[in-house]
């Protein structure tokens, strides 16, 4: 005969998908009247819109101007238990990872938290208007002919001309 139970589930923090919880006892009948078994719940967690998991890392790509690139700055991130700062140094590229230690996620068999790895992504700025667009073309010709600013440009110049040099 069957019989339909709701059972509740008390999920610790730091599961991960693929963990198993044990309900003693909430399984089948045994056969023959024997004790009834366990009932495995197997975890799935969902996808974040902020943070990937990796183990107990986390992992978050967090957008900065590039004025702040450029000039250094302090930026407000979150965090699974609230926000913290991070210091953002002068020249910061698009790519360069910041760890924020132990905000990752605790494990749960034990063992520290995790760490949160955060990549900067340099945004360009869209919808200039007109001064903006005066002083960016001010500060470019400011620029001209000295790469030294570009360390990454300057790196795939080089490389170019030794590919070329290499023909």
């Amino acid at each position: 005969m069957e019989e339909y139970k709701t059972l509740s589930v008390k999920v610790p923090a730091g599961v991960d998908t693929g963990d198993r919880i044990r309900l003693s006892g909430e399984g089948e009948a045994g056969t023959q009247g024997g004790p009834t078994g366990d009932l495995y719940v197997v975890i799935n967690v969902r996808e974040h819109d902020i943070f990937q998991r990796d183990g107990k890392h986390l992992f978050c790509e967090v957008p900065i101007s590039f004025v702040d690139a450029a000039l250094g700055g302090e930026l407000e991130i979150p965090t699974l238990d609230g926000r913290v700062k991070l210091k953002i140094p002068e020249g910061t590229q698009t790519g360069k990872q910041f760890r924020v230690r132990g905000k990752g996620v605790a494990p749960v068999r034990g063992g520290g938290a995790g760490d949160l790895m955060c990549r900067v992504a340099v945004e360009t700025p869209v919808n200039l208007n007109r001064r903006q667009r005066e002083l960016l073309e001010e500060f470019r010709g400011s620029l001209a002919d000295d790469n030294s600013h570009s360390p990454k440009t300057t790196g795939w110049f080089d490389g170019v001309k030794r590919f070329f040099g290499d023909l």
